[in-house]
């Protein structure tokens, strides 16, 4: 989990590094994730932060957000305008908004973007963190696609399951499915190769991954001590 927390930060602040932070961030079933108040504790805020997931999830975000002054101070601080909306499934601010959303309803999340003022010109880095492996193959291609044809210039971070096919992958398979969760989007997830060729066949220009035990082999010694 360190391992993958550290990744994912690196690319992203290279991508914030690499526009000077004018750009905005898509984080796609951004569930409980804290990443846009840590960004803003580093001076490192892009245009404007975006968060998708189911209402139910959002809904309880917001909860917290609500309650809880240490997260909702700094939204209301960045906010210069007079109002802020907020209602049951959806945050929108200067820069930050949270949206509940279903990410196989392609229309309504982007309908619901827009309306958040997303813009399609500026450098956008999307995020989706164990997230398109719950949906078709169908289903996140027309997802995919929808990223690689939808802004001027974009940047996808994925983190997801590779070696499915192995021992270790059927017995997790096993495991979810006895808790009733099935992973639709498991044939995909064969090979570092098959997720490349994934994001190669739904429009996206180049790509490419690492395990995480190469991740893990390169991240700085005194942390892993």
């Amino acid at each position: 989990y360190f391992a993958r927390v550290h990744g994912v930060n690196q690319l992203i602040k290279a991508f914030l590094r690499k526009t000077e932070c004018h750009c905005q961030i898509l984080n796609l079933g951004a569930g409980m994730d804290t990443t846009f108040w840590k960004l803003k504790d580093e001076d490192l805020l892009p245009t404007k932060y975006f968060e998708v997931d189911f209402p139910m999830i959002v809904a309880r975000k917001l909860h917290n957000i609500k309650n809880k002054p240490p997260l909702s101070n700094p939204i209301i601080e960045l906010h210069s305008e007079d109002t802020l909306q907020m209602d049951g499934h959806i945050l929108d601010s200067k820069r930050y908004a949270i949206i509940g959303a279903d990410l196989r309803d392609i229309h309504e999340l982007e309908e619901k973007l827009k309306k958040c003022n997303m813009n399609t010109q500026l450098p956008t880095l999307l995020i989706t963190e164990c997230v398109l492996v719950y949906m078709t193959p169908e289903q996140s291609a027309n997802l995919l696609k929808w990223a690689a044809n939808s802004f001027e210039t974009a940047m996808l971070i994925n983190y997801e399951q590779v070696n499915m096919g192995d021992r270790f992958g059927q017995i997790m398979i096993e495991n979810l499915r006895r808790r009733q969760c099935d992973l639709a989007g498991v044939e995909t997830c064969k090979s570092l190769e098959s997720q490349k060729e994934r994001l190669l066949l739904t429009g996206w220009e180049t790509a490419s991954a690492v395990d995480m035990m190469e991740l893990y082999s390169k991240l700085p010694r005194a942390e892993v001590n």
